[in-house]
């Protein structure tokens, strides 16, 4: 990406005129991935080949976003210039064979290493094929691989995303991978997966990673269950998780045996904090092993793109989603972008897959336009194509680009 000289930002509100006609226009590409479809940097060079052919001499800024959920670490690594690393760790399910995970790591300005990862991606439900799901047995072993490869990188700062996870172990299996014990009467080494927290008796934390010290943590995480009770982890989430309505119980039940332990032995207590039921606890685990700080996940990444000062040279913004509707304006990628774009009066307009109930909320938290990305009828299968998700969403931001254009050079 080529940046325009100082003297080109020193206003970026200003609209294109005679007087500044050497100037180029400058355009944010923010979008969200688009689920089982396009990732979000796919989807911002679809958008970015559409705005080059409608205005040839834009400035173009990639900025691939995400809510903290899946694609973080890809859309942080693209718009940090960061390096993305593969490393092999536990799978969710005990008995299966090892997975190959990814996690990105750049400098950040005091020369600091910081490393991104996600959960999903070690612990994920999307890793476990559907006949054998066991929510009981499932373990966050992999997600505490993950952080230990980013320790072996020398991180000082760690962004974790979580979400769409396989499990309901309160992050258990994670904290074991990083040194933690945990001990039954008898002793012994609890065994992976949620249900085999009722028997713990005590947390040994004397062989835990000494390099933990002083690395902030930091969890974007967009829910707000606690860890137990009847909107916690196992209630919500279980019965997505294959759990039935006795084993909810049973898991409930084991979490808040973990609750109490750790309040005992680590003196903290993370049963009723907002999102520690997040990702099967994860949350909870998160912050009682590593002093995890739970953030909206939108605003994390937002401040880690540097997205306020991105948006702000900018003469408008396009993003995009799957679907938008209700739901997109509570805290997801896309409206992150349109707050922030409103906030600073740069028209903001959504490529969008498909529009449901509620998207006018959209509106009222200033989305300026949707462009429709679908040109033609197709079923679900053709949509999702991704050779012809790009080529429609590379014509929609050619059509919202010429619109765009019109509108300003006509003020």
């Amino acid at each position: 990406m080529t940046r325009p000289s100082d003297a080109r930002l020193s206003d970026p509100q200003s609209s294109q005129t005679d007087g500044d006609a050497a100037r180029p226009w400058r355009v944010v590409i923010a979008p969200d991935k688009l689920k089982e479809c396009l990732s979000a940097t796919d989807a911002a060079e679809a958008i970015a080949s559409g705005v080059q052919r409608a205005c040839p001499q834009a400035w173009l800024d990639r900025v691939p976003f995400a809510d903290g959920g899946e694609g973080t670490v890809e859309a942080l690594a693209r718009a940090m210039n960061g390096t993305l690393s593969e490393v092999e760790v536990r799978p969710p399910t005990p008995d299966a064979t090892p997975i190959v995970a990814r996690l990105a790591h750049w400098r950040d300005a005091d020369g600091a290493t910081v490393a991104a990862l996600e959960m999903a991606a070690a612990s994920g439900l999307a890793l476990v094929p559907r006949d054998r799901r066991n929510v009981a047995r499932a373990t966050t072993l992999g997600t505490g691989d993950l952080i230990r490869h980013a320790l072996d990188l020398g991180a000082r700062r760690l962004i974790i995303g979580i979400g769409g996870s396989a499990t309901n172990d309160g992050g258990a299996g994670m904290a074991q991978a990083l040194g933690y014990r945990l001990l039954d009467e008898q002793g012994q080494d609890l065994p992976p997966g949620g249900l085999e927290l009722s028997r713990l008796d005590r947390i040994d934390s004397s062989q835990r990673d000494s390099r933990l010290d002083g690395v902030e943590i930091l969890v974007a995480c967009d829910v707000t269950n606690p860890l137990c009770g009847p909107r916690g982890a196992s209630a919500v989430f279980g019965p997505q998780k294959g759990a039935d309505p006795e084993m909810v119980q049973r898991l409930d039940q084991a979490l808040c045996r973990f609750a109490d332990v750790i309040r005992r032995d680590l003196g903290q207590e993370i049963r009723d904090v907002p999102g520690a039921g997040a990702a099967g606890g994860l949350g909870a685990g998160l912050m009682a092993f590593l002093g995890g700080r739970l953030q909206s996940g939108v605003e994390l990444i937002a401040r880690a793109v540097d997205l306020e000062r991105r948006v702000s040279q900018a003469d408008w913004v396009l993003t995009a989603e799957g679907r938008l509707d209700g739901s997109t304006a509570d805290g997801k990628a896309v409206a992150g972008v349109v707050r922030v774009a409103a906030a600073r009066r740069v028209p903001v307009v959504a490529l969008v897959g498909s529009v449901g109930a509620g998207w006018e909320r959209l509106g009222n938290l200033g989305l300026t336009a949707i462009m429709p990305i679908l040109t033609q009828p197709l079923n679900l299968d053709q949509a999702l194509n991704p050779d012809h998700a790009r080529s429609h969403l590379s014509f929609a931001a050619e059509q919202a680009t010429r619109i765009l254009l019109a509108g300003r050079t006509l003020r």
